[in-house]
């Protein structure tokens, strides 16, 4: 895959140029793979799905899918197909080479929650693109400072006609004001007079029992500081709001004080900014994070978070998986499988983790009419992997192929 560094009228140009499909009217055939369709029923060993127009017209068992005239056939045999992933917390920075890099790790759509530019925003809502992710943004991270100053944000972000409203009530580890309640209060409530979801980044458990009782839509990040308590599960699942661990967001604060092993995986240095490994690397730079108080205190908040992701699995919380990749140090595509493995190292089976990046993910963002799972009316956004992810988690970093809407991706 050739990657683009794009700034924004580049950006507004590839929007332009990727809007329409590759293979308009022509129907794809794929067959012979083993099928995990999303939505929780057991993988269908010789399957066939058929496509027309980037969506999926049939799926399932080859002796029960009819296959049209003159449609072009796509050999999967030996592999095993899922649903494209679903990052529900990242953030694109450009709409070229970011959105590539998630699309080559079979990352197919991520939700941009916060500080997107001109060009990613632009690039939403495309049919069928074409090498890259598809996007969703929440255009500014709010931080205001009284009721009245939310409001007005809430309104001037809601005439970018974002995807949804991101709202940051962290102090940091201590180290910045936090937003006050009767602020956020105000966010929330202007945001659904208007129509919007609010997404809530936090950190304390106190926060997160305040923030479902104020209306938040999705809380996301993980509890880090306590042990979730039986309240904060049953006001979860009574409410319907999911959770988002990312708890690679927690890696990333520490895990460069030496040179970790994910930097010699072949897979990663494919894809990964050389500039930004190289600077990983300096030893003024791994002796700091060696030193830094609020690493020790992240790498303490990774088993909290760890803990409290099992126990609110185990509740019925709905979890989506997300990462907050996209700034320095927090490497997209790539973190996301890791994610994937850092949810079963915590006790999610991996069939529940890839639902969790699938369906379930597609459920909480509310984009399960289109995305999640490979059934009849869906976008055909798909990963092609050589062994099976419901044995070992690990088998999706073992990738073939990805399609997005149909189109294999260059990568």
């Amino acid at each position: 895959m050739k990657l683009r560094n794009i700034a924004a009228v580049g950006g507004l140009l590839l929007f332009a140029l990727t809007a329409t499909p590759r293979s308009q009217g022509t129907a794809k055939v794929f067959t012979g793979m083993r099928l995990i369709d999303g939505t929780d029923a057991p993988p269908v060993a010789n399957a066939t799905i058929v496509v027309q127009d980037g969506r999926i017209v049939a799926a399932g068992a080859a002796n029960a899918v009819t296959v049209p005239p003159n449609a072009e056939r796509i050999s999967l045999a030996g592999k095993t197909v899922t649903p494209g992933l679903i990052n529900a917390h990242g953030h694109a920075n450009n709409a070229g080479r970011d959105l590539e890099v998630y699309a080559a790790y079979g990352v197919t759509t991520v939700f941009s929650l916060g500080g997107e530019s001109e060009a990613v925003m632009a690039a939403r809502h495309m049919p069928i693109p074409v090498d890259r992710a598809r996007v969703f943004g929440a255009g500014p991270v709010l931080a205001p400072s009284s009721p009245e100053e939310a409001r007005r944000q809430v309104a001037q972000t809601a005439a970018m006609k974002v995807d949804l409203i991101k709202i940051r009530v962290d102090d940091n580890l201590g180290t910045t004001a936090k937003m006050r309640p009767d602020v956020y209060r105000a966010v929330i409530d202007e945001a659904h007079k208007r129509g919007l979801r609010v997404a809530a980044h936090l950190f304390y458990l106190s926060d997160a029992t305040d923030l479902l009782d104020a209306g938040a839509d999705l809380i996301a990040h993980s509890v880090r500081d306590a042990a979730v308590s039986p309240d904060l599960i049953a006001t979860l699942k009574a409410k319907g709001v999911c959770v988002c661990p990312t708890l690679m967001r927690e890696v990333s604060t520490f895990v460069y004080e030496t040179v970790p092993p994910f930097f010699s995986d072949p897979l990663f240095v494919k894809y990964a900014d050389a500039t930004q490994v190289k600077t990983l690397q300096e030893p003024a730079r791994q002796q700091a994070m060696r030193t830094s108080p609020s690493a020790r205190r992240y790498k303490a908040a990774l088993e909290v978070a760890s803990r409290n992701l099992k126990a609110l699995s185990d509740g019925g919380v709905t979890i989506a998986m997300g990462t907050d990749t996209g700034p320095a140090g927090r490497f997209q595509g790539y973190f996301e499988l890791m994610e994937l493995e850092l949810m079963v190292k915590a006790g999610l089976t991996p069939k529940q983790t890839l639902l969790s990046a699938t369906r379930d993910a597609a459920r909480c963002m509310k984009v399960d009419q289109d995305l999640g799972t490979l059934q009849p009316g869906r976008w055909a956004d798909m990963v092609v992997v050589d062994a099976d992810p419901l044995a070992d988690i690990r088998a999706m970093r073992q990738i073939s192929d990805v399609y997005i809407g149909g189109n294999r991706v260059n990568r």
